[in-house]
């Protein structure tokens, strides 16, 4: 794309946009979403209201792998990406026209299927002349919780996922510090890895939860409480020690229980999880606690850090099942954002695996 054909591009969808401005009524975003095995498309009115919410998972293809293969994964979005934004216009009971802007996650995700979205919205945008919006994929699961109720700042979030353990505060919409964030494995990571090695089936995160339950925490693991004051994280050594044990026990000729095994790493885990949040948004004087991303699904993390939050009379705010995993419609309520204050994407928008979160 040369540089004057992008200029009449970017200059097009602001004539868009001060024409829909003019116009009032609801805001439409498209939403999609493609980072990692989901392929996603949703319809979102004013950042806050879902009027579609569309996934097309790859969790089966990928299971007999153990985990997901990225080139199987971009295959699989290419051919579900016109469908998926399809369905999600219908389920909507909307048209492209209908739609004021798409919001497509840019990073971070697997380049190959980051580019697969990308370049399904660059193409809907270009052809339509309606704004183009990159957006950063844990704002997009940030902002999952903005579908529950408002947001009071200032507020801490607890991003937990396969690839991301922080700690965010947020002074006002579309704003970012990290507070703390794991120095080595993801709480999500750490949990696949587990349970890979008690060999239950994959994605391990719900495997080891529902075990958990069945067991009793009584076998001692140590919880990373690093040094004084810190936010930050680090789960390697934990999963090092679950190792440890289940290799110690079977040159000993001793058999260990999963589910106590399981449920011994899960306290370590949601104990300095909820401990840190809490003491982060104590600190920073938080009117409201959001948990976010896959890990929020886990049942003992909702359960510790809403009974924690209610000791300290402390606001909680979790999104239902649904929007925890990867969807569109997050990604949409946080483009929603970026479009409120006229941040547009170029048609050279790429995407970026590694992007560090930044302001909307």
């Amino acid at each position: 794309m040369n540089k004057q054909t992008d200029s009449r591009y970017l200059q097009r969808i602001q004539r868009t946009y001060r024409q829909q401005s003019a116009a009032g009524g609801p805001t439409l975003l498209l939403g999609i979403e493609t980072s990692c095995d989901e392929t996603a498309a949703a319809v979102v009115q004013d950042g806050t209201t879902i009027l579609s919410n569309v996934i097309a998972s790859q969790a089966d293809v990928h299971k007999r792998f153990g985990g997901v293969v990225p080139e199987v994964a971009s295959r699989r979005h290419v051919e579900q990406i016109t469908l998926t934004v399809e369905e999600a216009l219908r389920q909507a009971d909307k048209k492209l026209e209908d739609i004021a802007a798409i919001a497509v996650t840019q990073g971070p995700g697997l380049v190959g299927a980051l580019l697969v979205g990308i370049a399904a919205a660059k193409a809907i945008s270009f052809a339509r002349g309606i704004p183009l919006i990159g957006v950063h994929h844990i704002a997009g699961h940030i902002y999952a919780n903005r579908f529950v109720t408002e947001f009071q700042f200032p507020l801490v979030a607890l991003v937990v996922s396969g690839g991301h353990t922080e700690l965010i505060l947020m002074r006002q919409h579309g704003t970012f510090e990290i507070l703390g964030q794991t120095r080595d494995d993801a709480a999500g990571e750490a949990y696949d890895k587990v349970a890979r090695a008690l060999s239950l089936p994959y994605p391990g995160g719900p495997e080891i939860d529902r075990l958990a339950h069945a067991g009793t925490p009584s076998i001692p693991l140590p919880r990373a409480w690093l040094e004084a004051g810190s936010f930050d994280f680090s789960f390697s050594g934990l999963k090092s020690a679950v190792l440890n044990t289940l290799n110690q026990a079977k040159q000993r000729g001793e058999t260990i229980a999963a589910a106590d095994l399981a449920a011994s790493f899960q306290a370590s885990v949601v104990e300095v999880l909820v401990e840190k949040t809490v003491r982060a948004a104590s600190e920073y004087k938080a009117r409201q606690v959001l948990l976010a991303g896959g890990v929020a699904a886990n049942r003992a993390l909702r359960q510790q850090l809403a009974d924690r939050c209610a000791q300290l009379n402390l606001p909680l705010v979790i999104p239902p099942l649904s929007l925890c995993t990867d969807n569109a419609a997050m990604i949409a309520a946080a483009g929603y954002i970026s479009y409120q204050r006229r941040r547009f994407a170029s048609l050279d928008l790429n995407g970026v695996p590694g992007l560090p979160l930044s302001d909307l």
